[in-house]
């Protein structure tokens, strides 16, 4: 009856872990001969396994991925597209969120672009570090009501409570002057603050021709190519969906 009520205690108090391994130890004989405070360390290891669990399922939710079973464990190298395996790992640390840097995947359609970003953004994810998933045509559709129903604000703050923010099929669409300037708004609240992965079809160097507006375009590209990682995917074979079920864009 004691333990019964320490565990409805536990719960009561959100420790379902240490509740969890609480039960498990009472079920297990041979737990019963550690001492108080190993078994004690047990507890407690348990309950913060559990948070960091419980943390992670959250930040994935949150992130709205994709591809959400993307991860960097999964990355293909075999495939001919010039991936630097040095360069992934060192990407895997995730100190490039840290430092608030960059991240340009480009390359052909197939090439894998959007199941790398997502796999960059699971790992961070992993690491307790918060993610979001956005087209680049659907965010500007977004922003485009958020202006017209008095959200805009909100939706900025959002967007820039992410740690990164993947920006998936950039340059798909022509950009209006608001489209721009929405853009700048983002990236500047960023900047020297939070990483941004941007995905596209497009190689860097088009990019100020496709913004269209010289002096917007210097102060985005500003914002979001300096001190950025590049990975320029090449597709020398079978698009990747073709390799891996409800695989890359």
């Amino acid at each position: 009856m004691l333990m019964h009520n320490t565990l409805d205690t536990l719960r009561s108090l959100k420790l379902h872990g240490l509740a969890t391994a609480l039960e498990e130890q009472q079920a297990t004989p041979q737990t019963h001969a550690l001492s108080f405070e190993d078994r004690l360390s047990l507890l407690v290891d348990r309950e913060r396994l559990y948070r960091d669990n419980l943390r992670k399922t959250r930040l994935m939710q949150q992130a709205h991925l994709k591809v959400a079973q993307a991860c960097l464990e999964d990355v293909d190298y075999k495939a001919a597209r010039g991936l630097d395996k040095r360069q992934i790992a060192t990407l895997a640390a995730c100190d490039w969120v840290r430092r608030s840097q960059n991240v340009l995947i480009t390359g052909p359609t197939g090439s894998g672009k959007t199941w790398l970003a997502c796999a960059l953004a699971q790992q961070a994810c992993r690491l307790g570090l918060s993610a979001l998933y956005w087209r680049v045509p659907r965010l500007f559709e977004e922003l485009r009501v958020a202006h017209g129903d008095g959200s805009y604000m909100r939706l900025l703050k959002r967007i820039q409570k992410a740690s990164i923010l993947i920006l998936d099929d950039w340059g798909l669409t022509a950009l209006t002057s608001q489209d721009r300037a929405d853009l700048l708004e983002i990236l500047d609240d960023r900047v020297h603050a939070r990483s941004t992965i941007l995905v596209s079809q497009l190689p860097v160097d088009t990019w100020h021709a496709y913004l269209g507006e010289p002096t917007l375009a210097d102060a985005i590209l500003d914002r979001l190519v300096h001190h950025s990682h590049r990975i320029p995917l090449q597709m020398n074979g079978d698009s990747m969906r073709k390799k891996v079920p409800n695989g890359p864009a």
